[in-house]
C-alpha cells in the first residue's frame, strides 16, 4: 500500500471564515482538508511532511506495515536540529540525511535502521544527545547513531579517523547496521564530492577505495559498491573514466544485435524445456568495463595486436528463475545448445562465497565467435546478490540466535571475517599500525575456501598461506606447526593456497610425562613474517618473538649428561679386534666410516694398503665398488669379545620436518640414550624438509635400535635411517674410511613404532608406520 502526503495543513479556520455549512456530499477543499485532519488526529496518526513522500513510497514498497509516525517523529526532530546550518553544496543540511535515508529505503532497510540514519549526524554536528536520542526512540536507535558518530580531533588528533573506523568496527560486530549507515553516508557524500576542494577529493576517495568499498563488497551490498566504484574511479582517474564513459555512451547509442537477440532466444529456448525464467542483459557498471578493457589489450589477438573492446564485453546475461534446481535445468540448456568455455563456470550456488553471494556463473560460445558470459540465480538469491547483509533483514535479539550454529555464516550481525578483524584489532592499539593492517586486510578483493583433511571450512583471503591457515585454526596450533601438507603432499609454510584445497596442519606433539619445558611450543622463525599475509597471523608470530628472544641450541659432543667426563691422560689400553678374519688371524681391522657397521650387521671384509682389512656392511656402495674393481673379499664375523679402540661409532640420518628447536631436540634425545655424539651435521632445510646426520659413539651395540627409536619420537622426525655411502660417489683409498659427502640413506626407520625386527642384513629399525608423504623417497 502507498501513501502520499498532501500539502501541509494550515491553521485551523474559524466558522465565520469557513462561511455556511454545506451538505457533506458538497464540501469545499477547505471543508475536506479539515475533515482529513479531524480523521487523522481522531485516530492518532501524525501527518507524514512533503519530504518524507518519495521515501515512504520507496519503504512501504518493502515494508507494507511500517510504522510511519516513527519515521515522521525522526525527521521532524532532525530537521529541527540541524535547522540553519548548511553544506558544502549550499542546500540546506536536513537534505543529506533524508538522502542517506532514501538510498537505505531504496535497498529495504528496516524501520529502525532508517530513524537512525535520519538522526545519524545529530549528535555529532549538533546539540542533540545519545541520551536523549535513547530516551525518544529507544536504545537500539541510540546505537547505531553512535556506531556512526565521528570522534572529535580535539580528542584524538591525527589519528581521530583511525579510531572511528575502529570505533565503527567494533560497533559493527554487534550490530551489521552500523556499517550499513556508514555505507550509504559515505555515497551521499561521494555523490557531492566535486563541492569539496580537490585535494580533500582525493584524500576522501582512496579512503573510500581502500576501506569503504572492500567493506561494502564483504558485506554482498553490491549496487554501493558498484556506484562508489564509478565515482572513485572518476574522482582518482578522470581521464580514463571520461574514455571509458565515451565507450559505453557509443555502445549504447547503438541497436544490440548481440546481447538482446541472444536473451531473446535463450528465453525462448527456456519455455519450451517448460522452465519459468526471467531472461534480462545486465550492463556492466564503468569500472568493470574498464577491467574487462585492460584484459583486452593484455591479451593479443590473432594478428598479434592488442585486442579492442568486444560487443560482448559491455554486459552479461541474467536469468533469474524460481527454485535453486531450476539454476542447473538452465545450466544445462546453456551447455547443451551452445558450447561452454572451460574453466569459465563456476558455482556460487552449492558454495556461496564469504559474502553470501549465489549464482551460477559460465561463458558460452555463440555461433560468431563471440563470447557471452551468463548469471543464473533465484529470485531471492538475487535480492542478497544486490543488497547483502541488508536483505537478510534486522539481525534477531542475542537470546533469539544463542542456540545458532557457531558455523552458521549468515547470521548478518557477524559475519565470519568481521569476527576475524575483531580479534587481531584488539592487538594493535597504535592507530598508524591498526590503520595498515586493516588496509591490507581488506586489500584482497575476494576470499578462498580451504577445507581441512578434519573436515573444517577455513575461510582465507586469497593471497594466503599456509601460515595463515594454522594461525587461523588457533594461535596454539600456528606456534605448534611443524609443517602442512596440501592435497595430500608436504609443503612449505609459505605456499600460497588456492580455492578448494584440502590442508592439514601438521603440529608438535608434547610426550607423555613431559616437564613444563617440553610442553611449551617451539614457536614460529623469524621468517614465518615473510609468509604472514593477515593481520592475525602477524601480531601472533610477533608476540611470540617479542616474548621469546632467539636463542642457538647448545649441540653436545662427547658424553652424555650423567656420564663422567674422561680423565685427562688415558690409559692406552689394548683392546681384541671386534671382527675375525678368516684365514688372517692377528690382522689389523678397521671398521668403514661410510657405512659404520656395528654388530649383529652382516659385514664382508676388503684388503686394502698395509695388509689390513676394511670391513663394511654387506651391500655398502663403497664396498661394491672394491668389489667390482677386482680386489678381493675376506670372510669376516663379529667376536664376542671384540670392541673397536674407540668403541662402535654409528652414523644415523635424521629425516625431518624444519622446525625452530628440532636440533636441540634430537641431541637432547640422543643424549638421553648414554649416547656421545661425535659430530653433528645439519644441510639447510628444502622445502620444509631437513636432514641431520649424527655419528655417535654407543656405549653396548645393543643400543642402536633404542637410538634409532628415540630420535623416531622427537616431534617432526618421520624417517631415521643408517645412511651408506652414495652409489655414484668415490670412497676414499683406505676402502671407505672417510665419509663421502651427499651421502644417501638406505630404508630407514619410519613412523612411530617402537618395534623392533631384523636384526641382520640391512641394520635397520622399523616396523608399521604411517604412509610417506608422496614426495618422500621410498626404497
Amino acid at each position: 500500500m502507498t501513501i502520499e502526503a498532501g500539502q501541509p495543513l494550515g491553521p485551523p479556520t474559524s466558522t465565520r471564515q469557513a462561511g455556511v455549512l454545506r451538505p457533506l456530499g458538497g464540501l469545499g477543499r477547505a471543508a475536506l482538508g479539515r475533515a482529513g485532519r479531524a480523521a487523522l488526529l481522531a485516530t492518532g496518526r501524525q501527518p507524514v511532511p512533503d519530504a518524507l513522500e518519495p521515501l515512504v513510497r520507496a519503504h512501504r514498497g518493502h515494508h507494507p506495515q511500517a510504522d510511519l509516525g516513527l519515521l515522521a517523529r525522526a525527521y521532524r526532530l532532525a530537521e529541527a536540529s540541524h535547522r540553519g546550518q548548511k553544506r558544502k553544496s549550499g542546500e540546506p543540511y536536513i537534505t543529506h540525511p533524508l538522502a542517506v535515508t532514501m538510498i537505505l529505503a531504496q535497498l529495504g532497510a528496516g524501520t529502525t535502521t532508517l530513524v537512525a540514519s535520519l538522526l545519524h549526524d545529530t549528535v555529532e554536528d549538533t546539540e542533540l544527545t545519545l541520551d536523549q536520542v535513547s530516551a525518544g526512540f529507544g536504545p537500539e536507535v541510540a546505537y547505531l547513531v553512535d556506531g556512526v558518530t565521528k570522534l572529535e580531533k580535539v580528542d584524538f588528533g591525527a589519528a581521530a579517523e583511525a579510531e572511528t573506523f575502529r570505533k565503527m568496527l567494533v560497533a559493527t560486530g554487534d550490530d551489521v547496521r552500523v556499517m550499513v549507515i556508514k555505507l550509504a553516508d559515505r555515497l551521499h557524500n561521494m555523490r557531492t564530492i566535486r563541492h569539496m576542494k580537490p585535494a580533500s577529493q582525493v584524500r576522501i576517495a582512496k579512503v573510500t577505495r581502500d576501506v569503504l568499498i572492500p567493506l561494502a563488497e564483504r558485506l554482498g551490498i553490491q549496487v554501493l559498491k558498484a556506484e562508489l566504484e564509478d565515482i572513485v574511479f572518476a574522482t582518482l582517474h578522470p581521464e580514463e573514466h571520461t574514455r571509458t564513459r565515451t565507450l559505453m555512451a557509443g555502445h549504447e547509442g547503438e541497436p544490440d544485435t548481440l546481447l538482446e537477440p541472444f536473451a531473446r532466444l535463450l528465453a525462448r529456448q527456456l519455455a519450451e524445456t517448460g522452465v519459468a525464467a526471467e531472461v534480462t542483459v545486465r550492463p556492466r557498471h564503468c569500472v568493470s568495463l574498464h577491467r574487462v578493457l585492460l584484459k583486452r589489450a593484455a591479451a593479443p589477438g590473432a594478428d598479434g595486436r592488442p585486442q579492442g573492446p568486444q560487443p560482448a564485453d559491455f554486459g552479461r546475461l541474467l536469468v533469474v528463475v524460481e527454485e535453486n534446481a531450476d539454476c542447473y535445468a538452465v545450466l544445462g540448456e546453456l551447455h547443451t545448445c551452445w558450447t561452454p568455455l572451460p574453466g569459465e563456470f563456476k558455482d556460487f550456488v552449492a558454495a556461496p562465497k564469504f559474502n553470501l553471494y549465489q549464482s551460477l556463473h559460465t561463458a558460452v560460445a555463440l555461433e560468431g565467435g563471440a563470447v557471452v558470459e551468463v548469471l543464473v540465480r533465484t529470485r531471492r538469491m538475487h535480492e542478497v546478490a544486490e543488497t547483502g547483509v541488508v536483505a537478510l533483514g534486522d539481525p534477531e535479539p542475542a537470546a533469539a540466535v544463542q542456540d545458532a550454529d557457531e558455523l552458521d555464516r549468515t547470521d548478518p550481525a557477524r559475519p565470519g571475517w568481521l569476527s576475524r578483524l575483531l580479534e587481531w584489532q584488539q592487538e594493535t592499539p597504535d592507530p598508524d599500525a591498526f590503520w595498515s593492517a586493516l588496509t591490507a586486510d581488506l586489500a584482497g578483493d575476494r576470499e578462498i575456501t580451504v577445507v581441512t583433511e578434519c573436515g573444517e571450512t577455513l575461510q582465507l583471503r586469497a593471497g594466503a598461506t599456509c601460515v595463515d591457515a594454522a594461525y587461523l585454526l588457533g594461535e596454539d596450533t600456528g606456534h605448534r606447526c611443524i609443517g602442512v601438507r596440501v592435497n595430500g603432499r608436504l609443503t612449505a609454510l609459505s605456499t600460497v593456497l588456492q580455492d578448494g584445497d584440502l590442508l592439514a596442519v601438521l603440529t608438535e606433539t608434547v610426550p607423555a610425562g613431559a616437564g613444563p619445558r617440553a610442553a611449551e611450543p617451539s614457536g614460529p622463525a623469524p621468517e614465518w613474517l615473510a609468509h604472514a599475509r593477515t593481520p592475525a597471523a602477524r601480531l601472533a608470530i610477533e608476540r611470540w618473538l617479542a616474548d621469546h628472544p632467539a636463542r642457538l641450541p647448545a649441540v653436545r659432543t662427547g658424553p652424555s649428561a650423567g656420564q663422567p667426563a674422561p680423565p685427562a691422560h688415558r690409559t692406552v689400553e689394548r683392546r681384541a679386534a671386534p671382527v675375525a678374519v678368516a684365514g688372517r688371524p692377528g690382522a689389523p681391522v678397521r671398521l668403514a666410516r661410510c657405512c659404520t657397521p656395528v654388530p649383529p650387521d652382516e659385514v664382508t671384509g676388503y684388503p686394502i694398503r698395509g695388509g689390513t682389512v676394511a670391513v663394511h656392511r654387506t651391500g655398502c656402495p663403497a664396498g661394491e665398488r672394491m668389489r667390482t674393481a677386482g680386489r678381493g673379499t675376506l670372510e669376516v664375523r663379529w667376536r664376542a669379545d671384540g670392541t673397536p679402540a674407540d668403541g662402535y661409532r654409528a652414523t644415523l640420518r635424521a629425516e625431518a620436518l624444519n622446525r625452530p628447536r628440532l636440533l636441540a631436540d634430537l641431541t637432547a634425545a640422543i643424549s638421553a640414550e648414554d649416547v656421545g655424539i661425535v659430530s653433528a651435521e645439519v644441510e639447510p632445510p628444502q622445502e620444509l624438509r631437513v636432514r641431520h646426520t649424527y655419528t655417535v659413539e654407543l656405549p653396548a651395540p645393543a643400543a642402536l635400535p633404542g637410538l634409532m627409536r628415540a630420535m623416531l619420537r622427537v616431534s617432526g622426525v618421520y624417517d631415521v635411517s643408517r645412511p651408506h655411502a652414495p652409489e655414484d660417489g668415490t670412497a676414499g683409498r683406505n676402502g671407505g674410511d672417510r665419509p663421502a659427502p651427499g651421502v644417501g640413506p638406505s630404508r630407514g626407520m619410519r613412523g612411530r613404532s617402537t618395534a623392533f625386527t631384523g636384526q641382520r642384513s640391512s641394520g635397520t629399525v622399523h616396523g608399521p608406520s604411517p604412509k610417506p608423504p608422496s614426495d618422500q623417497r621410498t626404497e
